[in-house]
């Protein structure tokens, strides 16, 4: 059994704690109990990582006008492509910054879309969203974000009418003084730079900006859509739950 868990944490590049190596193990057919994995898991010294909240990078620019706020902070959806939340983070090179903006499905946690580019302009948050109406076509989706100036830009208004998408826009992000309303209003893209940060960014280097996007893309489709565990999706990963959920092979 040591051996086992062993493997499943050097799978996952040393991320797992108990609960998600407990999930692996019982997909796996094998009954053990928590109590027990996590014993064995300090036997061998094996550990998770924890997360830490990164800094928001979008900024509101003066005289915008948002969308209204149809979420409401209610981030629950009933299906696929019910609702979207799209958020910027960046990422530190020794070539310069990085920014990287995602579009996340709350149904399943997926990342939909996604683009990074060294200039932090509208243009970033245009191709995440580009590559999410590819991928999943959606019927009149809501696309929910903050009110910085990528989001209120008139281009990324016309594209979201041009191809059917809602646009829904939260409170104005005042983290200094409301940092518990801040949280709320983009809680599922912070979980996922949340997980970024402690599973990839914190324990690289990335002397190219090239190797970076390489080390972002490996992660985001080739670990985190297709195999992370998720608690929220009763440790199922997103391309998992979405295919048990629509029956899918």
């Amino acid at each position: 059994m040591s051996e086992r868990i062993r493997t499943i944490h050097e799978r996952s590049k040393g991320t797992y704690g108990v609960p998600r190596i407990h999930a692996e193990l019982a997909e796996a057919g094998l009954r053990v109990g928590r109590k027990r994995v996590a014993r064995l898991m300090r036997a061998e010294h094996l550990r998770g990582v924890s997360r830490r909240k990164v800094p928001h990078t979008t900024q509101r620019k003066p005289g915008a006008r948002p969308a209204p706020d149809l979420v409401q902070r209610n981030f629950t959806a009933t299906g696929p492509n019910r609702l979207w939340v799209s958020d910027i983070t960046y990422i530190a090179t020794w070539a310069g910054w990085l920014y990287l903006a995602v579009v996340l499905d709350a149904w399943s946690r997926r990342v939909v879309g996604w683009a990074m580019s060294t200039r932090l302009h509208t243009a970033l948050v245009l191709d995440a969203l580009d590559m999410a109406i590819q991928q999943r076509r959606p019927q009149s989706v809501i696309h929910h974000s903050d009110q910085g100036s990528q989001y209120t830009a008139l281009a990324f208004g016309q594209r979201c009418r041009d191809a059917g998408v809602r646009p829904s826009m939260g409170s104005i992000g005042d983290c200094g003084v409301y940092p518990e309303r801040r949280r709320r209003d983009n809680a599922l893209c912070e979980s996922f730079f949340a997980t970024l940060e402690c599973e990839l960014l914190d324990r690289r280097t990335f002397h190219s900006q090239a190797e970076a996007r390489r080390a972002v893309f490996e992660f985001i489709e080739g670990w985190y859509n297709p195999h992370r565990r998720h608690s929220a999706l009763d440790y199922l990963s997103p391309n998992r739950y979405e295919a048990v959920q629509l029956h899918t092979p």
